[in-house]
């Protein structure tokens, strides 16, 4: 028995579908030079023209003028141009991002690094200095905002 309903429903909508792309239209020029779109045309129209519109799915993404597909090329080219340096900006980010821990764990002496005094404090070994030297010129090394090609 739930079938019935539903077939029924099926076949009533499909039908509906049907009247409805083949349904026609009319433009209606009043007197007054006001237009009106409607499905009878207007008793009061200086002129009726009757449309069926085009129901079909060429419209959508299909033929362009070439006016329109030199503007969707360079719509393309400006994205692929803004996705390339997005790309370069979070690319630098990472890189200040594992600079600066990079940094920050070279402030922190390691295991070994600190040996005693006699007078009971520390000191800080020559491998200690080392490593600072080294990430002192890590950073002096890496490229630059005009370098990478990123506005200032």
């Amino acid at each position: 028995m739930a079938v019935r309903p539903a077939l029924l429903a099926g076949v009533a909508l499909a039908l509906l579908m049907t009247s409805a792309a083949a349904q026609t239209m009319y433009k209606s020029t009043l007197p007054d030079g006001r237009v009106v779109y409607g499905d009878k045309p207007d008793p009061s129209a200086v002129k009726v023209e009757p449309i069926t519109p085009d129901t079909s799915k060429g419209g959508i993404g299909g033929a362009t003028t070439p006016g329109e597909s030199q503007t969707l090329r360079q719509m393309q080219g400006a994205r692929e141009t803004r996705e390339g340096a997005e790309a370069r900006v979070q690319n630098a980010q990472k890189a200040l991002e594992a600079a600066e821990a990079a940094r920050t764990a070279g402030v922190e002496p390691l295991p070994g690094e600190r040996i005693g005094t006699a007078g009971g404090a520390s000191r800080l070994t020559e491998s200690y200095d080392a490593r600072a030297r080294r990430a002192s010129s890590k950073k002096a090394k890496s490229p630059t905002s005009m370098e990478i090609g990123l506005p200032v």
